[in-house]
């Protein structure tokens, strides 16, 4: 029977150990490829990373963030390890051997016994795994930790505990670290040896009496011993932030801070430290009655004195009379927040806009107005394609940028684009990887335009733009070369491929495609052309080339024959993002702007070092205080938080459009952060004295800078605590009249700066404008000298209007919108299906007058352009409205002068030395005079360009005073007129 049983194949158990074994390897081979895989793309960012930093001449900046990162890591995590460990086998070490038989320890064995075979496995892995957590936390810290490594003093003392500013920006944040890591490392510790001792019977739950073991108590009465001090000691840090931590009223200290919550950190710190002295004797007296009232009294002390007892001050004794109470905390912010945004020696000045005031307030419009920005870097984007890119793969930004350059011995505002290269434009059957990445490579070329001048004649096809820089167009046969030569390749910008492959051996064929220059017969001609830079990475060698295969995912690093012994690797093209890899530690404006320097493209961009540590001083968002129209909306990348309180433009930086090369500039010398930083990397910033002279020429006052101190100012220019409190006199940054939602940009211009003898002469400046708060009118003028190179650069001025009835932007955009005459000639373009595009409302003060000036543009009825061109100009000037073609046009509708008044043709030959007429003086009636007067002066406008283009600046000279006393005396004549009638 027992071999019928046997034989009997039901009975036979069936083989299992084969396929587990099989599970098992495929397991583990998945495990090894996963592993592998993550292992190897790791390696090749970083083997890359390192190749990158290497050949751009930044290796230290590669060095020191890769070893204080891995010294932060190694320290951290191998402590938190460690003192986890240790706790968790000490706690077993310390277990009873001797367990009191009940349920729980019963129900308890069954895991004593599973964990037994394991435990140092268990313990091992539970160590590793908080270790890599709290070394990657610790990483995070890197700019703390190189902060407080590195600080320098700051030489003025914050005004209530009297530390040197440095405390607050370099030490604090970093000490604070530090004991939050000691509370973490203690809790962790805490549960693990509590949950050790619970399983091995050192932690009795389920008892009346000895719940814990005389070990496990001491053990655990340590740990709790050292939170507890921590947490004293996070008490102590807590009371620096009170001068750094935001309220609802201010930043910094309050009234209910000074007298509540500063006496309640004293109060809690020493009922802490009598708390963790209580648990440490706790390990001897072995009594947890003490330690526990003490604990409890903290915790009760926190809720009484940390939350209800300040409420209580808040309530009664504060808002009964706040404004009283808060005066003195109100005059430290102000101070503070003034010294932190840099502008704590500007004052207003009284500016009194009287437009219709007789004679002597135009001779400064009209050298404010020659220079006048007609064209608008916003709306010409298209035009400049149309007429400038040569080919669709070709593209400029969405928004150009105004620079200023020396043209023929004069300042001549540009507006400038640089034609890069758009890959969208290529014919998608060729979007191949070889041609994405090895023959379409570069951008060819910067587009400028005159930003105040149009052709002469204006024809129905024209672009109403004058170019300073560009390919020939059917309105200018002969291109223009007001730049001089450079070296027009571009295979670094703001709209270059993620990578591209460049570099051939000497003899080997070109095969990167060049821009189609336009011949004399009006065809493209193509080329090609090689890269001989040195800003890429050499991918020639094996392995190089394997590490860029993972790194990008593409096979054809390895593959393509395209790739050969003198290949580089073009990355990380983006000015931007060069800069912010070489110094992380930067925060970067919004606008990378372009510059012919030296016979080279370089796009400059500004850094800041910025802190939201400054005591007193006002916190704000960043992206808030910088929104507006034109803003960039990628964000801030390098703030490790958006709020700042404190900013300075400490650096300049060049990339080289060529060849990549990156250069820092030390600009704010004296500025601590940056001192800091420059001791945490050394010689990665020049000095300032290293900055070349034509470099100098292009560098100009930043605008996100700019921003953040006219919205702060808009606040802070009211110095007087009580009238803050009360808000009266608050400004506000108005509202873009054609972006709703948005702040209106600054713009810059050319506009008259006080001089030391009294007088005035133009400067290249940034300027905006204020309203009141919640109002429409005009509070005032602000502008900043924008010039580099003058001695006035960087200072604020800011003409404040005493009675704010003049109108603001948006007021004056709808008296515009609702004039007669302007509806009447845009008419056309509406009822044709091209709506009229308004272009910057610009607020322009001339002595004592104000005028607004609004490019308008449209496509015109009939053409075949599709882009849109300059129609008209808008003219606010007083409580009147003009529209012409010209600003000349535009300012005579505005004086109510018609050219249907005039009773002879107006004289062209324009007056003689100092305005005199020559033997030319109008006659007629009054309007037909200042008509006569007008066309001359815009004729004295037209001569002094034509001279200024041809380099004879005496004739420019007398032209543009020729032209002042013309309107002078229209607009003197115009006054009479009107008194009269």
């Amino acid at each position: 029977m027992s071999e019928l049983f046997d034989d009997d194949p039901r009975e036979t158990p069936p083989p299992a150990k084969p396929a587990p074994r099989r599970s098992r390897a495929l397991i583990i081979t998945a495990v090894v490829v996963v592993l592998g895989f993550f292992g190897l793309t790791t390696f090749a960012g970083f083997y890359t990373d390192r190749l990158w930093y290497r050949n751009g001449g930044y290796s230290e900046v590669f060095s020191t963030l890769f070893w204080t990162k891995t010294g932060l890591f190694l320290v951290f995590g191998t402590l938190m390890a460690v003192v986890v460990g240790v706790n968790m086998y000490l706690a077993y070490r310390l277990r009873p051997l001797f367990r009191p038989n009940s349920p729980e320890q019963t129900g308890l064995d069954r895991y004593r016994d599973a964990v037994t075979p394991i435990r140092t496995w268990l313990l091992v892995g539970v160590s590793v795994v908080v270790g890599l957590f709290a070394g990657s936390s610790a990483v995070g810290q890197w700019r703390h930790y190189l902060l407080w490594r590195n600080g320098v003093p700051f030489g003025t003392d914050d005004a209530y505990f009297h530390k040197d500013i440095g405390f607050y920006v370099f030490d604090l944040p970093w000490l604070h670290y530090l004991v939050n890591f000691t509370m973490a490392v203690t809790v962790v510790a805490l549960l693990a040896a509590a949950v050790v001792h619970y399983l091995y019977g050192g932690v009795r739950l389920q008892t009346s009496h000895d719940r814990l073991s005389g070990a496990a108590q001491a053990q655990l009465s340590v740990l709790l011993g050292v939170f507890v001090l921590a947490k004293a000691a996070d008490y102590w840090l807590d009371r620096y932030d009170l001068v750094t931590d935001g309220g609802g009223l201010i930043t910094g200290m309050t009234y209910t801070d000074d007298h509540a919550v500063l006496p309640a950190k004293n109060i809690l710190l020493g009922i802490a430290f009598i708390c963790a002295v209580l648990f440490f004797l706790n390990v001897w007296r072995r009594t947890w009655l003490l330690p526990s009232v003490g604990l409890a009294l903290l915790a009760l002390s926190a809720i009484l004195l940390g939350l209800i007892w300040p409420g209580i001050v808040q309530q009664f004794q504060v808002k009964p009379s706040e404004a009283d109470k808060e005066a003195p905390y109100i005059d430290k912010n102000i101070a503070a927040t003034r010294q932190a945004y840099d502008f704590q020696s500007v004052e207003p000045q009284s500016y009194s806009s009287s437009p219709t005031a007789a004679g002597g307030q135009l001779p400064a419009l009209a050298q404010s107005t020659s220079s006048t920005p007609l064209v608008d870097p916003q709306l010409v984007r298209q035009t400049f394609e149309q007429n400038q890119q040569a080919r669709a793969y070709y593209s400029v930004a969405d928004v150009l940028d105004v620079d200023r350059y020396r043209i023929q011995g004069n300042d001549r505002a540009l507006v400038l684009g640089v034609r890069e290269l758009d890959q969208n434009g290529i014919d998608p059957g060729d979007q191949n990887w070889s041609n994405l990445h090895t023959v379409y490579t570069h951008g060819n070329g910067v587009i400028a335009a005159y930003a105040n001048q149009r052709p002469a004649d204006n024809t129905a096809e024209q672009t109403s733009i004058q170019w300073a820089e560009g390919q020939p167009t059917s309105d200018e046969p002969t291109a223009q070369n007001a730049l001089g030569d450079y070296e027009t390749r571009v295979y670094f910008g703001e709209q270059s491929p993620d990578y591209s492959i460049v570099g051939q051996p000497d003899g080997a064929p070109d095969v990167e495609l060049d821009l189609g220059l336009t011949t004399g017969s009006g065809e493209a001609a193509d080329k090609t052309t090689t890269y001989t830079g040195k800003g890429g990475v050499p991918v020639g060698g094996f392995f190089n080339q394997l590490m860029y295969a993972v790194k990008f995912g593409e096979p054809n690093f390895l593959l393509s024959g395209r790739v050969n012994s003198e290949s580089q690797v073009l990355y990380n093209r983006n000015p931007r993002d060069r800069v912010e890899k070489v110094a992380p530690w930067l925060t970067i404006d919004g606008d990378a702007y372009p510059a012919v320097v030296d016979g080279r493209i370089q796009w400059i961009l500004d850094g800041y070092t910025t802190t939201d540590r400054f005591p007193s001083a006002e916190k704000e968002s960043f992206s808030t205080m910088t929104d507006d129209s034109l803003r960039d909306t990628s964000g801030l990348r390098t703030l490790p938080t958006d709020e700042i309180n404190y900013m300075r433009n400490a650096v300049k930086a060049t990339v080289d459009a060529y060849d990549g090369t990156v250069t820092l500039y030390a600009w704010d010398e004296t500025d601590p952060i940056l001192r800091a930083w420059e001791k945490a990397f050394p010689g990665t910033v020049q000095p300032r004295a290293a900055i070349p002279d034509d470099l100098m020429d292009h560098l100009r006052y930043p605008e996100d800078l700019f921003k953040v101190q006219r919205y702060q100012f808009a606040r802070y220019h009211v110095t007087n605590p009580n009238d803050f409190y009360q808000g009266n006199n608050r400004w506000a940054v108005p509202e873009d009249p054609n972006t709703k939602g948005h702040l209106q940009p600054p713009y810059r211009l050319f506009v008259d700066q006080p001089t030391a003898d009294g007088g005035a002469q133009p400067a290249w400046s940034l300027t905006s404008v204020f309203t009141p708060y919640n109002k429409n009118n005009l509070a005032a003028f602000v502008s900043v000298d924008s010039d580099a190179t003058s001695k006035s650069y960087g200072q604020l001025q800011v003409l404040q209007l005493p009675d704010q009835s003049t109108k603001g932007p948006g007021l004056v955009a709808n008296d515009f919108a609702s004039n007669n005459d302007v509806r009447e000639k845009l008419q056309p373009f509406q009822l044709g299906g091209a709506p009229p595009i308004f272009g910057n409302l610009l607020t322009l003060p001339v002595d004592d007058g104000l005028i607004y000036v609004e490019p308008v543009y449209a496509v015109r009825a009939g053409s075949t352009s599709g882009y849109p061109i300059l129609q008209f100009v808008l003219v606010s000037y007083g409580d009147e409205v003009g529209i012409g073609r010209t600003l000349g046009d535009a300012l005579a509708d505005a004086l109510n002068v018609q050219p249907g008044d005039s009773t002879q043709p107006p004289d062209k030959n324009g007056g003689g030395k100092g305005g005199g007429d020559g033997g030319n003086a109008p006659t007629g009636t009054v309007s037909a005079q200042i008509r006569t007067l007008l066309d001359r002066a815009d004729q004295a406008f037209q001569d002094a360009d034509a001279a200024l283009r041809k380099g004879n600046t005496v004739a420019y000279a007398k032209k543009v005073e020729e032209a002042k006393s013309l309107i002078q005396r229209a607009v003197s004549l115009a006054d009479q007129q009107k008194a009269g009638s």
